[in-house]
């Protein structure tokens, strides 16, 4: 694990256009049991815990990561290992569902907007503004919900409309990437064989069966069109400053070690160091450490 760098090209699209589905393996090439990733993941975790600290003493840079994928593709879990050692107050998840009134009566950034984490924090976004080039485009009818100026009917919904979204998003991340947050952007590659074994395990194990739905299975007969709108995602908004890693998912290990391999990575390039107190603050510091010690038991 050692070796993969976060300009792995076999990971991470930094740059549009660059992006094939088929380039990208779906379990790493490297033969690691899951003691030994479970071991790489520990250590990595621990870094991160500690670099997490110096993130929120800093404050200067806040961390987006943004987690997209199909469903049953294990973005729960993967969140959950590989933060699981994070001080909580220095981190805030938010999970993504269906728009509400509210939600739905602003722009499409807006929700994701409000969710940014402050300087200082990890922001972890499960599913993200982009469920709105991704679901929306599989299901265009989705559009016509939202009281969008011009767009009365389907016909209505054009490839330019897309674009002007796509353009939308990056606009939104270089700001963000300006003032100061680190934009990670996760997509766990999970193979459609691999989603129907996990999806048969979710209905024969009763403990489970909470997690299917029916309309996963729906949503699984446009497995092909949302490998498409997908990669044309990916390809539209990969950037320096926000890129894409792809991650294998086929095995939720893979995903997990290297999810928190990565992440370690980019909180040590960040280069940040705890503040350094000046010397009136040093000198009061020795005050109340010499009031203290004269305290009488």
């Amino acid at each position: 694990m050692d070796h993969i760098q976060l300009d792995d090209p076999q990971y991470a699209i930094r740059h549009p256009g660059k992006f094939l589905m088929a380039d990208h393996p779906k379990i790493l090439p490297d033969d690691l049991s899951k003691k030994e990733l479970k071991k790489l993941l520990d250590e990595d975790r621990e870094r991160i815990s500690d670099l997490q600290e110096v993130l929120y003493a800093a404050g200067s840079h806040s961390v987006l990561l943004v987690f997209q994928a199909m469903d049953a593709a294990g973005k729960d879990s993967c969140i959950r290992h590989v933060m699981s050692g994070v001080n909580p107050q220095g981190v805030e998840v938010t999970s993504f569902k269906a728009p509400s009134t509210l939600e739905r009566s602003h722009d499409f950034l807006w929700r994701h907007a409000m969710a940014l984490p402050p300087r200082g924090f990890i922001g972890i976004h499960n599913r993200s503004h982009y469920e709105e080039v991704l679901v929306t485009r599989v299901h265009p009818e989705f559009i016509l919900g939202q009281n969008i100026p011009g767009v009365q009917s389907l016909k209505d919904v054009t490839d330019s409309f897309w674009e002007d979204r796509f353009r939308s998003i990056r606009a939104f991340e270089e700001h963000l990437a300006n003032n100061g947050t680190v934009i990670m952007k996760f997509f766990l590659n999970m193979g459609k064989e691999q989603q129907k074994k996990r999806f048969l395990r979710r209905i024969d194990n009763p403990a489970k069966n909470w997690k299917f739905s029916e309309n996963d299975v729906k949503e699984r007969k446009d497995w092909d069109r949302y490998m498409t709108v997908y990669g044309e995602a990916i390809n539209a908004t990969a950037a320096p400053h926000a890129p894409w890693y792809i991650v294998p998912a086929d095995v939720q290990w893979h995903s997990r070690a290297l999810v928190g391999h990565l992440v370690r990575l980019q909180l040590e390039k960040l280069g940040l160091e705890r503040p350094t107190l000046d010397p009136e603050a040093l000198a009061n510091l020795e005050l109340a450490r010499r009031s203290l010690m004269s305290e009488k038991t």
